[in-house]
């Protein structure tokens, strides 16, 4: 068999597995892997049923927890993105809007089992004075703990998380499906940052410099460019104080806006800072300290104060020397 009999094969083969993939898209019902699904859930530990994470605000108040300044409402997540434990993604898959039910996660796959090598005996000097007491949590060479006793100078730290060895039991409905693009970059910014900022859509004529195709005869012809007016779609996302000093924001905001453009299908994201007026409120002067006054304003301040110019400069040269 020729190499290009063997190429044509080839083709033919991906054409075929190109098929079947369309026709079981085309075949599967419910929702599926992309699709953005607002959700509302609560999930305790099966144990002990210590609350786990809730969009419930009843819930929330039920358990002392609405005080925390976390919103608790229904929540947009992408199926199949990891936004929530794989085994209630699984439930979620093929499912409809309206859809309710419950699965129960084992520890090895939410938070993990627990593991006594994880608890160490470290010095108190390490830590803290002010969080030297049982249950605080605290930072020990780079990871993260809670103090599960501490005697003298020396303090025992659990690096488990909090939740490890414990199975967790997820109640969920499925609201509805988001179709709004608007909605479902606020849905990811809400699920990146913990708050869901101002936003809007719109289509943009934007120039920009685009190659221009070389002549083939000259292959030593350096790459030219010509503008070229295209249209974008821009993102515009309104930047808040609470936003600015977001620290989730501040150390990822390149990974996140990227994420919000390949998900909501976007060209870009264009962050705008508003800094409104202060009511006619002026800053002092910047420059000489003297309340904003002007170069001109300095001989007349002097005589004002009843300060000899002349006098001053006698004393600075007089320090000089």
């Amino acid at each position: 068999m020729t190499e290009d009999q063997e190429a044509e094969l080839d083709e033919q083969a991906d054409d075929v597995d190109e098929e079947v993939a369309e026709e079981a898209a085309d075949e599967a019902e419910g929702l599926q892997e992309g699709d953005f699904v607002e959700l509302d859930y609560t999930a305790y530990t099966v144990e002990d049923e210590q609350l786990v994470d809730t969009t419930d605000p009843e819930v929330a108040e039920e358990e002392g927890v609405d005080d925390q300044g976390q919103e608790f409402k229904p929540r947009t997540i992408v199926l199949g993105e990891g936004h929530i434990f794989e085994g209630v993604e699984d439930a979620l898959v093929s499912s409809e809007p309206g859809d309710s039910g419950s699965v129960t996660i084992p520890a090895e796959d939410a938070f993990g089992e627990y593991d006594p090598d994880n608890v160490q005996t470290v010095s108190a000097e390490k830590i803290d004075e002010d969080d030297r007491y049982p249950g605080a949590n605290v930072q020990i060479d780079g990871q993260q703990g809670y103090i599960s006793t501490i005697i003298g100078g020396r303090a025992r730290v659990d690096f488990n998380h909090p939740l490890a060895g414990d199975d967790v039991e997820y109640e969920y409905e499925i609201l509805d499906v988001v179709d709004d693009r608007e909605q479902q970059a606020a849905g990811l910014f809400e699920m990146y940052l913990g708050m869901e900022p101002e936003l809007w859509i719109e289509t943009d004529e934007v120039e920009e410099e685009v190659p221009v195709e070389p002549d083939e005869d000259d292959e030593d012809a350096e790459p030219e460019f010509e503008t070229e007016t295209v249209e974008k779609e821009t993102l515009y996302l309104e930047s808040t104080p609470q936003m600015t000093m977001n620290q989730q924001w501040m150390m990822g905001k390149q990974q996140i806006g990227q994420d919000i453009i390949d998900k909501v299908g976007v060209d870009r994201v264009i962050v705008q800072e508003v800094i409104d007026g202060m009511g006619g409120m002026g800053m002092g002067g910047m420059m000489g300290g003297m309340g904003g006054m002007g170069g001109g304003d300095i001989e007349e301040a002097l005589e004002d104060a009843d300060v000899d110019a002349d006098e001053i400069v006698d004393e600075l040269e007089g320090a000089e020397e």
